[in-house]
């Protein structure tokens, strides 16, 4: 029995250390304003990202470089941001048409 219970709560940590190592999603939606080819980070002039980030224009490290291609200056957007502790990116990007 002890076994068994050792065994599940095991399968638990694992569990939620895997949920922790992908981090929270949060869906965006901006207007790209600048590109750096170099770092692969696009300069996004984007509305509130649930409940991590208010309305503001700023630097996202855009992953992988497959997403960084599809981007030019002057597209609106719709994408997820990957937040990872402190360290966050932007993928799953897709271009549309703005409102």
């Amino acid at each position: 029995m002890t076994r068994r219970i050792l065994l599940v709560a095991t399968a638990l940590v694992l569990v939620a250390c895997g949920s922790a190592a992908q981090g929270k999603r949060y869906a965006m939606e901006g207007d790209v304003k600048a590109l750096d080819a170099s770092s692969k980070t696009a300069t996004i002039d984007a509305g509130k990202i649930g409940d991590w980030m208010e309305a503001m224009t700023m630097d996202y490290p855009v992953k992988p470089d497959a997403e960084f291609a599809k981007l030019k200056v002057g597209d609106h957007i719709k994408a997820t941001v990957v937040v990872e502790d402190v360290k966050y990116y932007v993928t799953a990007i897709a271009v549309v048409a703005k409102h």
